[in-house]
C-alpha cells in the first residue's frame, strides 16, 4: 500500500494537479503546463483505435449513410457500434489507461486488458439504448423530411444545452483529471476490479459525452465525417489544455447550427440524412 502511495504522489506532481492524498497535497502548477506522456500503453491503445477507423470506413463504403437505424437489427447494429466507439474513444481513454497501469505492479498485460475491456463494454452496451431512440426515429419520421428534419434540430439544441451544463462540466473535470480517482481504485480488491474501475470511469465518460453520440441521430449513424468531427471534440476537450472551452464552444455552435438547419432546408439537407435512403436501406437489408 506504501509503495502505491508513493506512485500516485508521483504521478499527482508529475502531471501537476493539486490534489489532498492522506493528509498531503502534492503543489500546484498552472494547469496549461499539464502534459500527457506517449507510453506504449497509449501508443497501443491508439493503433487498435486506428484499425477500428479502418473497420468504421468499410463499413460506411458498404451501407452508406441513413437517417434512424438504417434497417439493422439490434444484432447487426451493436458490432458496427462497437467497432464506432472503439475507433472514436480508445484515444481519448489512452492517457487514463496508461497512468492507471503504472499502479498496477504485476500481471499488467492481463489486467490492463481487463480495464480497457471493461471500458468498450460500457461504450457498446450505450448501444442498446442508442439503438431503442433510433428505432423510435423510424416509426416518427416515416417518409417525412421535415419530421427528420425537427428531430435534428431538437437534437442539435439538446446537445449544445448540455454542452453548456454544470453536469457536463462535472463529468469532464474528472475525464480530464481521472488521477484523483486513483487512490480510491487502488483500495479495490478482487479478480474484477480493474472491470470496476472501467466500469466507474467509462460512467463519468458517458456522462460527458452523451449528448455528442446523440447527434447521430441528426448526422446519421454512418456518417463518418461527423464521427471524425464528434471524435476530435472528445479527444480535444478532455485532452487539450482548454479542453473545457472547447467543450463549451462545440455545444454553441451545436445551437447555432439547430438555428440554421431550422431556418434554412439547404443547410438542412446538406446536413441530416433523407428517408428515402433509409427506406433504400430497410428494402436493402430485409
Amino acid at each position: 500500500m506504501d509503495h502505491r502511495r508513493d506512485l500516485l504522489r508521483e504521478l499527482f506532481v508529475r502531471h501537476d494537479l493539486s490534489v489532498r492524498l492522506v493528509g498531503m497535497t502534492a503543489p500546484a502548477v498552472p494547469a496549461a503546463r499539464r502534459a500527457y506522456r506517449v507510453s506504449p500503453t497509449a501508443i497501443t491503445l491508439v493503433a487498435l483505435a486506428a484499425l477500428a477507423w479502418v473497420g468504421v470506413v468499410a463499413y460506411a463504403r458498404h451501407m452508406g449513410n441513413g437517417a434512424g437505424t438504417m434497417g439493422l437489427p439490434l444484432q447487426e447494429f451493436l458490432p458496427m457500434w462497437a467497432v464506432m466507439m472503439t475507433a472514436m474513444m480508445l484515444p481519448a481513454v489512452a492517457p487514463v489507461a496508461s497512468l492507471y497501469s503504472r499502479t498496477i505492479q504485476s500481471t499488467r498485460a492481463q489486467r490492463l486488458s481487463l480495464f480497457v475491456a471493461g471500458y468498450l463494454i460500457a461504450w457498446t452496451a450505450a448501444g442498446i439504448p442508442a439503438y431503442a431512440v433510433l428505432r423510435l426515429v423510424d416509426r416518427v419520421t416515416g417518409h417525412s423530411d421535415i419530421t427528420m428534419r425537427s428531430i435534428a434540430v431538437v437534437t442539435l439544441t439538446a446537445a449544445g444545452a448540455y454542452q453548456l451544463s454544470p453536469l457536463k462540466a462535472r463529468c469532464l473535470r474528472h475525464c480530464r483529471s481521472p488521477l484523483a480517482q486513483l487512490l480510491h481504485y487502488g483500495n479495490m480488491k478482487g479478480p474484477l476490479r480493474d472491470l470496476k474501475v472501467a466500469l466507474h470511469h467509462a460512467g463519468y465518460c458517458l456522462g460527458c459525452c452523451w449528448a455528442l453520440m446523440a447527434l447521430f441521430i441528426a448526422f446519421g449513424v454512418m456518417n463518418v465525417w461527423a464521427m471524425i468531427g464528434l471524435a476530435a471534440i472528445v479527444v480535444a476537450e478532455k485532452m487539450l489544455p482548454r479542453g473545457e472551452t472547447i467543450g463549451r464552444l462545440a455545444g454553441t455552435a451545436f445551437l447555432i447550427l439547430a438555428v440554421l438547419v431550422l431556418a434554412s432546408p439547404r443547410i438542412a439537407d446538406s446536413l441530416i440524412p433523407n428517408t428515402d435512403t433509409m427506406t433504400e436501406m430497410t428494402e436493402m437489408t430485409g
